[in-house]
């Protein structure tokens, strides 16, 4: 089942091409009709940048635990979202055991003028002054997420036969979460319950998600439409990619937002740890989004505000 994340080369779409556009934008439908996943090379994104990025978050959770306590939030904040603080499992309405992860979180922090929502959904971001080198090398990668991020949502205008700048008026001045998820080896965590994950098994919420990852053991499943979990597959230079719940929403199920998880950090491996960067792009947090209607959307569902649907989102996985 190797094959059933496929690999798609993302140079002849940034080369301009009509046929080259056109060839991609058909390999993109094709695997978020068929597995909601994807790997993408040629995307631009040097791997310095992205090796820089974990080795300086590396240093935030080697941290000793009180001090990165000073910067401990809830779910859906800004900041160390501590051991035991999240069950992403819980979304799919059973309780399950907290996830054997610690994460960093950043949002979109630039506001729009409007004081209620900004205080909601754009407040500024918050940044360890024991790593003061955090917030420079974030602020870079974020800002190379966001601009893939965009291509990657004409990409899939063009997959559904629709101008590149479909989505753009749903893009003004959206939302998005980024975490540093760090998986600490089995000798930090001890033995892990039943039914424990370092992530437990969940859909994501928004658009598009960009994550870079590293292998490992304990690393990511994707759950196949055979009801069959699959180690997704590694490639140093590429990210993965994955559609949110949101995005299967607009496209009435012509793609899938697939459930997936990480493994508990295995016995046979206890010194393995990880670390994740993930980009979770989102849409206009007063976006009304409604499905595409057939011959793109299968299934219709009500119309709902973006902001208002991740809110609900959030709470159920919110341990406490």
């Amino acid at each position: 089942m190797s094959d059933y994340v496929p690999s798609i080369d993302l140079t002849p779409w940034f080369e301009g091409t009509e046929a080259g556009r056109r060839a991609v934008a058909d390999q993109v439908d094709d695997a978020l009709r068929r597995a909601g996943f994807l790997l993408i090379t040629g995307h631009g994104i040097e791997r310095e940048l992205r090796d820089r990025v974990r080795a300086t978050a590396r240093r935030f959770f080697a941290l000793p635990e009180p001090v990165k306590a000073r910067y401990a939030v809830s779910v859906g904040g800004r900041g160390w979202i501590p051991p035991g603080a999240e069950a992403n499992g819980n979304v799919e309405g059973e309780p399950t055991p907290a996830d054997l992860k610690e994460s960093y979180s950043l949002s979109a922090d630039d506001p729009t003028g409007d004081p209620v929502a900004d205080e909601r959904w754009f407040l500024p971001n918050v940044w360890p002054s024991e790593i003061p080198e955090l917030q420079a090398v974030l602020t870079e990668y974020l800002d190379r997420m966001r601009a893939l991020s965009d291509e990657l949502m004409s990409i899939c205008a063009v997959a559904l036969g629709l101008p590149a700048d479909h989505f753009t008026a749903y893009l003004t001045h959206p939302t998005y979460c980024f975490n540093l998820n760090w998986y600490p080896a089995l000798r930090q965590v001890g033995e892990p319950e039943p039914g424990q994950f370092r992530i437990g098994p969940h859909t994501d919420y928004g658009t598009v998600t960009v994550l870079d990852r590293e292998p490992g053991m304990g690393g990511l499943q994707v759950f196949t439409a055979d009801e069959e979990w699959v180690d997704a597959p590694f490639d140093p230079d590429a990210f993965t990619v994955n559609l949110g719940d949101l995005m299967a929403r607009w496209t009435g199920d012509r793609w899938r937002s697939t459930r997936h998880r990480v493994l508990a950090p295995p016995a046979d491996a206890p010194e393995e740890e990880l670390l994740s960067l993930v980009y979770f792009y989102e849409a206009d947090h007063n976006a009304l989004i409604e499905t595409l209607p057939p011959p793109i959307g299968r299934n219709s569902y009500p119309p709902v505000v973006w902001g208002e649907y991740l809110t609900e989102k959030l709470a159920a996985i919110t341990v406490g």
